[in-house]
């Protein structure tokens, strides 16, 4: 369950100190600083995992540090002659830090993951809504972004005619040129759009700042920042599908 907004701002690492199951000094979250033993792995969402708060802005350089260092510590290869309990957990843990690092390097997973945990789903672009969609026989549903209305309809249009044209053998170099410049533009909407997500991860970060430095932050403005990360994605995701559908038409 999704930590309520007004909680974002919390430590991203558990509060409770553990102790070393192997020499019982205190432990650091993935490994003992002491003796080096691998640790059970901790209930922990990926940025606590690498100790980093819930934002969206971090630096590439930095995470890669952390995660070859991790690695070192919780290769499995390391870890082969220690006792099968420490070998499953360094394989769990492992296993964890892959998956960690190849979410939060990338701009767009990042963000959708953090929406995930702050329990938004993106129900359109969802793999539960095409599974859904397949199990039903119905196309999934998709909202076509207010501002697109007309540049899609037109899209649509031509795509249709140059279908038609290609099962009759027939090219048209006017329509095909027209597909083609659509795709260009369509492109370009897509690269725009994370530079837009890139602003509103200031919005979001700048709320995590505040709350973490005492200062209270409602819920609606949290809720304002997610509200506006969706769009973008959700804009983006339609934007990635255009996209998609006219290179399939261009290529049969």
């Amino acid at each position: 369950m999704a930590q309520p907004l007004t909680m974002i701002g919390a430590k991203p690492a558990p509060e409770e100190t553990q102790s070393c199951w192997s020499c019982g000094t205190m432990r650091a979250t993935h490994f003992c600083e002491a003796c080096g033993k691998v640790q059970p792995p901790a209930p922990v969402d990926y940025f606590a995992f690498f100790e980093l708060p819930r934002k969206l802005n971090l630096d590439p350089a930095a995470l890669d540090k952390d995660f070859y260092e991790l690695s070192r510590k919780l290769h499995p290869d390391l870890n082969a002659r220690a006792g099968s309990q420490e070998q499953q957990w360094s394989l769990q843990q492992s296993s964890m830090l892959n998956d960690a690092h190849r979410t939060l390097k990338d701009p767009v997973k990042r963000t959708q993951y953090l929406l995930k945990l702050e329990g938004v789903e993106l129900e359109e672009q969802s793999k539960s809504a095409t599974e859904q969609a397949r199990a039903s026989g119905q196309a999934k549903k998709q909202i076509v972004p207010p501002g697109l209305l007309e540049e899609v309809f037109e899209l649509n249009m031509t795509l249709e005619e140059l279908r038609t044209s290609k099962k009759m053998g027939e090219d048209d170099p006017a329509l095909i040129e027209e597909v083609g410049r659509h795709k260009i533009e369509l492109e370009e909407k897509y690269d725009a759009l994370l530079r837009e997500l890139q602003t509103d991860w200031k919005t979001w970060d700048a709320l995590i700042d505040r709350g973490q430095g005492g200062e209270t932050v409602s819920e609606s403005e949290y809720r304002q920042a997610l509200d506006k990360l969706v769009d973008v994605l959700n804009r983006r995701n339609y934007i990635r599908n255009l996209v998609r559908d006219v290179n399939e038409v261009l290529e049969g």
